[in-house]
């Protein structure tokens, strides 16, 4: 895992999810686990892009 990746896992979620993943399930869910709180959002990116 890069450092950017490691970086956008923490700041922005979803958009990690989105550039390993594109459009799918897997970024829909990291947006809702985004909305209702940050810190599922972060688990779930750092989770998919292992």
């Amino acid at each position: 895992m890069s450092l950017l990746t490691i970086i956008l896992n923490i700041l922005l979620p979803p958009l990690a999810v989105f550039l390993k993943h594109g459009v799918s399930t897997t970024l829909l869910i990291s947006i809702l686990l985004t909305l209702l709180a940050w810190l599922p959002g972060v688990i779930h990116a750092f989770i998919v892009n292992q």
